[in-house]
This record gives C-alpha cells, structure tokens and sequence, in this order.
C-alpha cells in the first residue's frame, strides 16, 4: 500500500520534470516543501486537459470519491486501489477508464514491524529525483454547487527493496510511460492491455530505502526529519 509520501522539490523544478507550462504556475505556487503528506489532505498531480489534451497540474483530495457516491464521509478513505483489480472494481473502473493522472512525489514511506514496533523507512528513485505514481481521480458534486476532486494511488506487489518492509508498493511509472498512462484509448481492451503493462513493481536498481525517524508516524510532523536517514539503507540481510 501507500499511505505517506513526500515532496520537497521546488516548483520550477516541477514544472520543469512534468512539462507544465508557464501558465500553470499559478497552480504550483502552494506546493512548498512536503515531508510527511497523509490521506485526506490535497496533493499535486497532473492530467490531461479537455481542452488539447495537454499537461496541467490539479489538487486532488488524497482518498477518492466515486462520483456516484450520495454522501461523502461514507464508508473507508479509498486513498489506493490495487492494479490487479482497479479495472473491474466499483469505485474505481471508471476513473480507470477515463481520469487517469501522475500524482508526483519524491519519496514514500513503508512501516516494517519489529519487535513490536513499527520502523518508517522512506524509499527514494534515483538519488531522490521527482517521479510519478500511477493516480486515477474523479469529480464528486454535492448538487448544491458544491464540488470536490479527489484521487487514488495505484499499488502492486512489492520489489526488493521494499519487499524487505512490506508485500505492496505504489505503481511508480518511469518517466517514457507518462503519457501513455495519461492517453485517452478509444477501446478497452487497448487500454487494459497497455496499463497493464505499466502497474508493475519498479526496477529495483534505481531505487533505494533506509530507515527514518518515527516521528513520521504522525502526520503532525511534516518537517525535513522525516526523511533523514537514521541508519543504513536496506539490504537482503536485514529481512527478520
């Protein structure tokens, strides 16, 4: 699963990694730095325009909302969605089909248990480079002029080194598959055979993971602590 990431990067870098334009930088002012990002809160993510089908950047509430959904508040924060299954799932097989997004990050943390407590360690890409998870959102109306976007984030089965922590890690999509994870198919089996292809554990060479401090277990703590190392990255000899 994922249930906290970071995201510390400036937003010229952002706008740099994603292609975004000069114009959406109105959008970019507020992301500052991020260090311990929790559900329920907004988070930076790009989609494609109605307009031309380009890139722009969107805050999601992070938890998504069917928009067929009476009420919001009702039933579990639906903050991820498994690649196995988020084609044919209720809440989610539309978004899928139609509202996909790259929510940006630059680390996330996974819990390890041991001896009773629960070790954070925060695993980065390529020295700590922004990277995309695979997003799906939607557009929930309150009928009452009330309107609310949210999203999920894609999980799959783990690579080592988070395998070493936990048996699930978000789809991270590498930077040439960006616009095909974006890309409008005119058919479905298109385009269940081409994401499929995508939600699959990230190259294991590029990424690495090392144990933080706890104050991370509470999404009060939103400071640069969060992800500084407090030992040695991961390696085969520490699985317990």
């Amino acid at each position: 699963m994922c249930g906290r990431y970071s995201l510390h990067a400036p937003a010229e870098e952002i706008a740099r990694v994603f292609s975004l334009s000069q114009a959406d930088n109105g959008l970019l002012c507020d992301v500052g730095p991020r260090y311990n990002i929790a559900p329920a809160t907004p988070v930076l993510a790009v989609r494609q325009s109605k307009e031309g089908g380009e890139r722009e950047p969107a805050w999601f509430r992070w938890g998504l909302i069917p928009h067929w959904l009476k009420e919001t508040g009702k039933g579990p924060l639906l903050i991820n969605a498994r690649g196995e299954t988020v084609a044919e799932k209720q809440a989610f097989r539309t978004s899928f089909r139609h509202r996909r997004c790259l929510v940006i990050a630059d680390g996330f943390f996974e819990w390890q248990v041991l001896h009773g407590r629960k070790q954070p360690h925060h695993f980065q890409i390529d020295n700590g480079a922004l990277f995309a998870f695979a997003g799906i959102w939607d557009r929930w109306d309150g009928g009452n002029g009330d309107s609310v976007e949210s999203c999920a984030i894609i999980t799959t089965r783990a690579n080592d080194p988070v395998s070493l922590v936990h048996d699930r890690m978000p789809v991270v999509l590498s930077r040439d598959s960006w616009d095909m994870w974006l890309h409008q198919y005119q058919d479905d089996r298109t385009l269940k055979e081409t994401l499929r292809a995508l939600m699959i554990p990230f190259a294991r060479d590029r990424m690495v993971g090392f144990p933080v401090s706890t104050i991370v277990n509470s999404s009060k703590n939103d400071v640069s602590a969060c992800v500084e190392p407090v030992g040695p990255a991961l390696s085969m000899g520490d699985v317990s």
